[in-house]
């Protein structure tokens, strides 16, 4: 039976909310393993995969199959689980503060006192994880193929991870700087020079509307394939054959609305878009054909992402692109700063 390792944080009334944790422990001669999803509250589709992957776990518990432990957080953020407004989840941002979930992790874990109930939370799910060998963040995009994003000290070692998930790219980086939850557990592992003995990764599981039986279960039976290649799980799987496109993260091409109006694509996500095709267009004014301003491709590339509503105010990311080169605009740090 799995172990309850759920703790409690405050909300915004200073009243207890709880996040649901739980350990499902083997022969400890495996690595220690920790998932999560959910730090951003309104990327939902990790938790019905984590949901899913947890009745595999508990019968490899039961079975005597379970060699490493793995700690469960479905859910991991009641505080922006229940920020709805106008009916729709606004769960990237702490309403009260404007404070990104997943930024910051850093230091709140290096604080003792005078901690928001945000960092308290955050702390204590650093806390929680620190101890893993191995940590997976499943997040998801606005509208996304599935994709990797992963530190370079952990690659090529992602590609079976990728592969197992079925993602169609791997975006590999180098700085971070904001304090991403995932950049924060590997820091020590970092300075000591041990991720040869570690693995860390976030997993981008397509877009925010993918939330669907079809794809969890693809999804949990790729994690848990992958489990079983890592020694987690003593069960033979045979290993995936995907093709996995691996990515500087400088290179890929991000492109801004230059302006606010109705965001019409002209291609779909996985396309590949020469460099020079238009591939959207955003119409300023309905009725004015001249306020009409047509989208191309910065660079050859296949679209990674793009932006989820139909009407995008000025200066948002339309799309992001694979490329072959450094982006004009790239300037370091996270793909998403913000």
């Amino acid at each position: 039976m799995a172990q309850d390792v759920s703790f409690n944080v405050r909300n915004n009334n200073g009243e207890p909310v709880q996040v649901g944790a739980w350990r499902y422990e083997g022969k400890r001669e495996g690595p220690k393993v920790h998932l999560q999803a959910g730090v951003h509250a309104d990327e939902i589709a990790g938790m019905l995969v984590l949901h899913l992957l947890m009745q595999r776990l508990q019968a490899a518990e039961a079975e005597g199959r379970l060699k490493g432990s793995v700690t469960v957080v479905p859910q991991a953020n009641p505080l922006g689980i229940g920020q709805f407004r106008q009916g729709r989840i606004l769960g990237r941002y702490h309403d009260a503060t404007g404070h990104n979930f997943n930024r910051g992790f850093d230091h709140s874990a290096a604080m003792e006192r005078g901690l928001t109930n945000v960092q308290e939370w955050q702390k204590q799910l650093v806390q929680l994880a620190a101890p893993a060998d191995v940590m997976l963040d499943l997040h998801t995009d606005d509208e996304a193929l599935p994709y990797l994003y992963v530190h370079r000290s952990f690659w090529p070692r992602g590609r079976e991870l990728a592969a197992a998930m079925k993602m169609d790219v791997a975006i590999i980086w180098d700085d971070g700087g904001d304090g991403s939850f995932e950049e924060t557990i590997i820091a020590p592992w970092l300075r000591e020079g041990r991720t040869g003995q570690h693995m860390a990764a976030t997993l981008e599981l397509r877009g925010q509307g993918d939330v669907n039986d079809r794809f969890a279960q693809q999804d949990a039976e790729g994690l848990y394939t992958w489990l079983c290649g890592y020694g987690v799980i003593d069960e033979s799987v045979p290993a995936v054959d995907w093709p996995v496109e691996a990515m500087e993260m400088g290179h890929m091409e991000t492109i801004i609305a230059p302006q606010s109006g109705v965001l019409i694509f002209e291609k779909e996500l996985g396309d590949v878009v020469e460099e020079g095709q238009r591939f959207a267009r955003i119409l300023r004014r309905p009725g004015d054909p001249s306020s009409e301003v047509v989208l191309v491709a910065e660079q050859t590339g296949r679209m990674v992402t793009r932006y989820r509503d139909r009407l995008i105010p000025q200066g948002m990311g339309v799309a992001k692109f694979t490329g072959s080169r450094v982006s004009r605009n790239w300037s370091g740090g996270l793909l998403d700063p913000n």
